[in-house]
């Protein structure tokens, strides 16, 4: 199964696999989390450390990125067999060193049956060596990396959709803007010139400055500062960014360092809309595009 699928991949999953073996039931467990490149941890029991190479090649070969935990372990090895093994001659060796013991310290406990059986190299208990344990668990690592796959591709539409619905929010807030942007830059340029005009009235008696020629300097004033409060080139490029951001949704893949490069550029553009803002209207609308925008950006820092 290839890691490369279409559709968008969380960075966070959970993966499973289990099987018998005549020495005891065989588990493969592996938990992800967002990481910016593939961080791989191994917690592996003694008789699995030959498991390592052979894990960190399966992961690195489907191209994933996260933090990966990878688990490995054999359960109930000594329950998989009806009876205990007594490898010949050790009870014999046993009885003769705690004799040879005794005779030095005559106040010393005997042995117990369970201190003989817990003695290294009293019961027979032969293992696979790590060539047996690696060609048990290849198929487990193959069916746990395709289950933590079928994991984060769930995951991952399910953020996709949160995306979406916030991107399409975005959209709604930059149409009504741009509805509405005209009428507020108008309406403003009203109220200033009004102003202007009243403060030209009253500062120009008496003043030898004709009358027409300082209403012209005010009309000019006016219009520098509609083009310095005028946010149609914001919205274009707000607009612009959201329908990327969609079309890379859609597109799928490894869109996680895509979408956070386009966080950047929308966030600077609800950054200047705020601060050219010449009502409550626009003001509003920088501020619910930051909040949207913070959230889409929450979401991102999970995906591939």
């Amino acid at each position: 199964m290839n890691s490369k699928l279409s559709g968008v991949h969380s960075m966070t999953g959970y993966g499973t696999a289990s099987a018998d073996h005549p020495s005891g039931g065989l588990s493969l467990e592996l938990r992800s989390v967002n990481s910016r490149y593939l961080d791989l941890a191994f917690r592996l029991p003694d008789d699995l450390r030959a498991l390592e190479p052979m894990l960190r090649e399966s992961l690195t070969t489907r191209g994933l990125r996260g933090k990966i935990d990878c688990r490995a372990a054999i359960q109930s090895r000594t329950a998989a067999r009806p009876t205990v093994l007594i490898r010949p001659g050790s009870l014999e060796a046993l009885h003769a060193a705690q004799t040879e013991v005794r005779r030095h310290f005559a106040d010393a406990a005997p042995l117990t049956v369970a201190d003989c059986l817990r003695f290294p190299g009293v019961i027979d208990d032969a293992q696979p060596d790590a060539a047996q344990w690696v060609a048990a668990f290849r198929p487990l690592i193959e069916t746990a990396i395709d289950e933590l796959l079928a994991s984060r591709a769930r995951e991952g539409a399910r953020l996709a959709g949160l995306i979406r619905q916030r991107a399409e929010a975005m959209s709604a807030i930059v149409a009504q803007v741009q509805t509405r942007a005209p009428a507020l830059v108008a309406q403003f340029g009203e109220r200033l010139s009004e102003r202007l005009r009243d403060a030209a009235a009253t500062g120009l008696a008496g003043s030898a400055v004709p009358l027409d020629e300082a209403l012209a300097r005010i009309r000019q004033e006016v219009s520098l500062h509609g083009m310095r409060v005028d946010v149609a080139e914001e919205l274009n490029r707000l607009e612009i960014h959201i329908a990327e951001m969609i079309r890379v949704i859609d597109q799928g893949g490894q869109v996680g360092k895509r979408l956070d490069f386009l966080m950047q550029e929308l966030n600077r553009e609800a950054n200047t809309l705020g601060s050219k803002a010449t009502g409550i209207e626009v003001t509003q609308a920088s501020v619910e595009l930051k909040l949207l925008i913070d959230q889409i950006r929450e979401q991102v820092q999970n995906l591939e």
